[in-house]
């Protein structure tokens, strides 16, 4: 069965990606960005598991970007299907096994148009428990992280531009059922709210919080002309909260 309501945002990862390719637009900048900042902190943190320096994995990470959109590398690679995540941890290992070494210098002349924050990321790396897991189970939970993060910036954002930015702060620890445990009577007096607006709201966010998840989630699951079935990014979803439990 398809699911009517992502026609709506039929834009893939991998679409993005290749309108990358069209440069000079406004779409291709905003292709770069979009997948330069939702995938660079996994890949490098990715390639520091592996033993790579903070200075090695910042070279490695931005030339393989420059390459995957310059060289045409998701052309080579592509497949007919399957996980956006999975395509570039495969991607970045062939890149580094053949070409990584000798390709570090297009960093320095790469035409990444982004800000990466590399200095954060690794800040965040350092942060991070030690973990002594697969690096590729590793990646894969920096990635659930890295997309649960992108959902939560959205829907701040709808609500910062609605000027509802202390209603979202105040909310967003219930935004799944088990969290959030201060009684809805004692929102109410905090919010200047009725404790069954209260309710409402809490229920609003949650849907709203839904529909962002699914839609980033079918992002990032099928090819330039595939549709999404409801099955796959249900499937997806589940998985990925399952990366974050473990």
């Amino acid at each position: 069965m398809r699911f009517a309501a992502l026609r709506k945002f039929p834009t893939t990862e991998w679409q993005l990606i290749l309108a990358a390719r069209r440069r000079g637009t406004q779409s291709s900048a905003r292709a770069v960005a979009h997948v330069c900042e939702a995938y660079w902190y996994p890949l490098y943190a990715y390639l520091r598991s592996v033993g790579r320096g903070a200075d090695e994995a910042e070279d490695l990470t931005q030339a393989f970007f420059t390459r995957l959109i310059e060289k045409r590398l998701i052309e080579r690679a592509c497949p007919d299907r399957g996980s956006f995540r999975s395509f570039l941890i495969t991607s970045l290992k062939n890149f580094v096994a053949s070409e990584g070494e000798r390709s570090r210098a297009m960093k320095r002349g790469g035409t990444i148009p982004v800000s990466l924050r590399v200095q954060a990321a690794e800040l965040r790396y350092g942060a991070e428990p030690r973990d002594d897991r697969r690096p590729d189970r590793i990646y894969e939970q920096r990635w659930a992280a890295t997309l649960l993060d992108r959902v939560l910036t959205q829907l701040r954002d709808e609500f910062d531009e609605s000027g509802k930015a202390n209603l979202f702060e105040t909310l967003k620890c219930y935004l799944t059922p088990g969290q959030g445990n201060e009684p809805y009577g004692q929102l109410a007096g905090r919010l200047h709210m009725s404790e069954g607006a209260v309710g409402v709201a809490v229920h609003r966010i949650r849907q709203r919080y839904r529909q962002l998840l699914w839609t980033e989630v079918a992002r990032t699951i099928a090819g330039p002309e595939d549709e999404v079935t409801e099955d796959e990014v249900r499937n997806e979803i589940r998985y990925l909260f399952s990366v974050m439990r473990s």
